[in-house]
């Protein structure tokens, strides 16, 4: 079947394209487009452009942001999560979201438009909910999935916990993790995917439905609780592929001519195995396919040799989309061999950055390629979903004006596509291409971007691995003198609640409208409040709750040399929570002191210990947009010798626990294992960078969070924390079960006892389980009691039960150990 063009309306429209000078966002996601110069005619199949008889190429977006841009679904989400708003007004606001990016990107002059990447959580769980796999503590009874069901199992609810979160690959997007066993039975139980085509249809946009292809899901799945861990949820193909073949027969149904089946798994290192469950699929899926066109997406980095040998010779398959940004050597195997009548969509716009698209170089990529493939054939498109970046640079109206010619979000990354589609169609835009190369230009020049003094310092880094001198056992022990810490002592992350109020307060003093002594005021408050709340609570290591921190890395961000920053750059982590990545666009260093005044200030009110908190090099660097024009440890050791700074700082002005958050550490492990140990050993020396000057008696903490920890445990104690804090409990303790037998943590340890990502409020009982499942597996004298994570997302509702449920906890266990707690 000759592939066909997605319709992107169903009558002839005249529309004022050819030259679109900016795309921004109004409200409910609606874009507004400048366009200038002639004009083209879109009819329902075929692009027919004025200026020009030669064959438009076309464009494609593998995904788009769906927060808004103004963050219109987070709020709609937590009003409805809250009660103030209903299911209807959610359903209302998040249709208004999708129509209006659908409609504007179809006169933006992209082809091939997504739909179903639309969340109101994650794409995932979505998955998870079409194919019925729902577990059974949720008591679903087998009808069309609703949001009561579909929000217990993201957040979970009063009686059960929320199913398992972690990274999706190596971006700062989090997934619900399918729970899976031989006992389950599959059902169509979800039919968004096909509901929001058909809505994008009625609104006359044809999409091509995305779909998470049924490998990926199975790989990136886990076996259900009770389930043995050697369970494969990969043997479970045969029984979720009825339920593809019922939604394929839907799409085509409702008009669908192309289906995109994301499948980045093909991008990780597979075995002989798996591979042959993608050629499986496929051919078994092959009937379903008639009359469809099918796009295989992969993203995030190269395909193996074996892996693109796999996918070239799926069956059924009309394209394959590639990500030559992450999998620049991808390029090389397309060189090698592409097969006759395919499509090949060609992921040369970032889709995981902020830095504007080489346009030039992109075009050599893309006119190499074409001449592979054939014009008629190439597709040009991002790298990944543009969920991963920013919306809009337009919103940006107080941002540098030097900086903002280097940048690109979402919505000047479709400009990008659709210029290097049409520029490759003949229909080269001069003048946009003269200014992105002048922009290209300005920022490899500018002074701003290089600090000689900085640079010196990391070249002297060389020729040393920067440990403390003593081991970890030794000063644990001269720690232990100092601080006169119980067994089992409690503790707490970092964060306390973000109130309404407290929001206010620091958004006024940021827009000028109060003074820096009734800010300075507020927050001493909110600081008293929060010290005072852990001592009645009988905390034993405090926090100071970080009132004054807007994130934990654009706080520090803001404070460091080297950093740019954002209004409205927000990007969705998971649900409804966003964060606003600071952009790294030169050398780092730290001109001032950036929490000491605060940490003083805290362990001021209190005799007990008071943690300094900060966020760790190798945080700061994967949580922002990193510069792209210099090696990323480079970046990584600038971070961490300003860090170190900060850290001596703080042991000087008398804080004796001070802890280096590192949640993002294994979040920029590369997906290929040929390439981890030289990543796992720069960012565990920048980690030991920070703190290696340090007295014995000064007691390094680090948390880490988000994460499958099993196959990096190693490095993790190679960064010589003398206390780690980890995730665990809303991995069902499953890091309790890697700890390699005989493996002694010569560290201090804190297995998360309690998720605190759902509103749930765990008792003491359940939490004194926990912690004796732990002393079961860790020596007691080493062990920490802490929650998963910090509160910030939380309600002071919540988090006073389930603190005081803690300590009880804690409590029970040292009586039934024999130990009483210390006397103060």
């Amino acid at each position: 079947m000759e592939p066909i063009l997605p319709a992107s309306r169903d009558n002839f429209e005249l529309t004022k394209m050819n030259q679109v000078s900016s795309i921004s966002f109004g409200p409910y996601g609606s874009l507004y487009l400048s366009v200038k110069r002639p004009t083209f005619l879109r009819c329902t199949h075929h692009l027919h452009f004025h200026t020009t008889s030669t064959r438009a190429v076309a464009s494609h977006i593998v995904g788009l942001p769906r927060i808004g841009p103004k963050r219109e679904l987070k709020f709609s989400l937590e009003s409805f999560w809250d009660g103030k708003s209903s299911a209807e007004e959610l359903q209302k606001a998040a249709a208004g979201l999708r129509s209006s990016i659908w409609k504007q990107l179809a006169d933006a002059g992209i082809q091939y438009i997504p739909s179903n990447t639309f969340s109101y959580y994650d794409q995932m769980l979505d998955t998870t909910a079409m194919l019925g796999a729902v577990p059974p503590r949720y008591g679903w009874k087998h009808s069309e999935i609703g949001f009561e069901t579909y929000f217990s199992m993201a957040r979970g609810n009063a009686n059960v916990p929320a199913m398992e979160m972690t990274k999706w690959f190596d971006t700062n997007y989090h997934y619900i993790v399918p729970e899976l066993g031989p006992h389950i039975r599959f059902s169509y139980a979800s039919h968004k995917a096909v509901d929001e085509f058909k809505e994008a249809k009625a609104l006359g946009v044809d999409t091509i439905p995305v779909l998470i292809g049924p490998v990926s899901y199975l790989l990136l799945s886990k076996p259900a609780r009770g389930i043995e861990q050697s369970f494969s949820p990969l043997s479970l193909l045969r029984y979720i592929l009825p339920v593809y073949k019922e939604v394929m027969a839907e799409l085509r149904a409702a008009g669908a001519t192309w289906v995109q089946f994301d499948e980045p798994t093909l991008v990780l290192d597979l075995d002989a195995n798996q591979l042959e469950a993608f050629t499986h699929t496929y051919s078994e899926l092959e009937s379903s396919f008639s009359g469809l066109n099918v796009l295989i997406e992969t993203y995030f980095s190269d395909v193996t040799a074996e892996a693109y040998k796999t996918i070239t010779s799926l069956k059924g398959v009309t394209g394959y989309g590639f990500d030559l940004v992450r999998g620049a050597k991808t390029l090389d195997l397309i060189k090698g061999g592409f097969p006759t009548g395919k499509h090949l969509f060609a992921g040369v716009v970032d889709g995981r950055n902020i830095w504007a698209n080489d346009l030039a170089s992109s075009v050599n990529i893309l006119q190499a390629l074409e001449s592979i493939v054939g014009k008629d054939k190439i597709v040009v498109s991002t790298s990944c979903s543009l969920l991963h970046t920013a919306v809009d640079l337009e919103n940006e109206t107080k941002l540098d004006k030097d900086i903002k010619p280097w940048l690109a979000f979402a919505a000047q990354k479709v400009i990008e596509v659709n210029a290097l589609a049409k520029a490759l169609s003949g229909q080269k835009d001069e003048a946009f291409f003269t200014a992105n190369a002048a922009a290209q230009a300005s920022r490899k020049s500018s002074p701003r971007v290089t600090n000689e003094a900085v640079q010196k310092a990391v070249a002297a880094l060389k020729g040393s691995d920067h440990r403390r001198p003593t081991n970890v056992s030794t000063r644990l022990d001269a720690q232990q003198k100092k601080l006169n810490l119980p067994i089992l002592p409690t503790t707490t992350i970092g964060s306390f609640p973000q109130t309404m109020d407290l929001r206010r307060v620091r958004r006024e003093y940021k827009d000028k409208k109060i003074s820096e002594e009734d800010y300075v005021n507020a927050m001493k408050e909110e600081i008293n409040k929060v010290v005072k709340l852990q001592e009645e609570l009988d905390i034993d290591v405090l926090v100071h709750g970080e009132p004054e921190r807007n994130d934990m890395v654009e706080y520090f961000g803001e404070q460091l040399s080297g950093f740019a920053f954002t209004s409205n750059g927000w990007v969705q982590s998971y649900g409804s929570r966003c964060v606003k990545p600071p952009i790294i666009y030169g050398d780092v260093s730290r001109p001032d002191p950036m929490t000491v005044f605060w940490s003083s200030l805290a362990q001021g009110m209190t005799k007990r210990p008071m943690k300094g908190m900060l966020t760790g090099p190798v945080t700061i660097m994967n949580w922002s947009f990193v510069r792209n024009d210099q090696p990323r440890f480079e970046t990584c050791y600038q971070i961490a010798l300003a860090m170190k700074d900060e850290v001596e700082d703080l042991e000087k002005a008398g804080i004796t626990v001070i802890q280096i958050d590192e949640p993002a550490l294994r979040e920029g492990l590369p997906l290929r294992k040929a390439e981890q140990s030289l990543y796992l050993d720069w960012a565990v020396h920048s980690f030991r960078i920070t703190n290696c000057s340090v007295q014995d008696t000064t007691q390094i903490h680090t948390h880490m969070c988000y994460s499958n920890f099993n196959d990096i445990i190693h490095s993790i104690i190679d960064m010589d924390a003398d206390v780690i804090t980890i995730e665990n409990s809303k991995s069902d303790e499953r890091l309790l079960s890697v700890l390699p037998e005989g493996l002694k943590f010569g560290s201090g340890i804190g297995p998360g006892v309690y998720d605190v990502h759902s509103p749930r409020i765990p008792s003491d009982t359940e939490l004194s389980v926990k912690i004796e499942n732990i002393v079961k597996v860790l020596e007691k004298n080493i062990i920490w009691v802490n929650p998963d994570c910090g509160l910030k997302t939380r309600k002071y509702s919540e988090v006073q039960p389930a603190l005081n449920n803690m300590v009880t906890a804690a409590k029970y266990n040292r009586k039934m150990l024999g130990t009483q707690a210390s006397n103060r």
